[in-house]
């Protein structure tokens, strides 16, 4: 066979192993990931990763337990949170909020050290106060 049909060959099944490569990290990147639920979509029975703002006036502590109440960002809904582990350093009230659990008798029973706190932009505007 000739040389040059040969580098053409391997040149083209490198390109189409890295083409299919490329293809299946972007496939799991997105199948993987899951979107963030807000208090008003979430129920009873099953896990969640839950978003929103902490609501103004709702920062408790019990003991090791933080409790505070987490709306929608249109203020619609709002559900209680309990939670134990570490607090991010930004967590205050009206911040933007991830974390992690299930809804139990009520309450949003968060998993240890799953608190994540969305810090605002700097090229947004604020709206903490809403």
């Amino acid at each position: 066979m000739d040389p040059a049909r040969k580098r053409k060959i391997r040149l083209a099944v490198a390109l189409g192993v890295a083409l299919f490569l490329a293809a299946a990290l972007v496939y799991t990147s997105f199948s993987a990931s899951t979107e963030a639920s807000k208090p008003s979509q979430i129920e009873p029975g099953r896990s969640y990763e839950l978003t929103g703002r902490v609501v103004n006036g709702s920062i408790s502590r019990d003991g090791e337990e933080l409790r505070f109440r987490i709306r929608d960002r249109d203020g619609t809904a709002s559900v209680p949170v309990a939670y134990t582990g570490a607090v991010p350093d930004p967590f205050r009230e009206g911040r933007e909020v991830i974390v992690s659990g299930e809804l139990k008798d009520g309450t949003f029973q968060a998993e240890r050290d799953s608190l994540v706190t969305k810090c605002p932009s700097k090229f947004t505007k604020d709206e903490q106060s809403s």
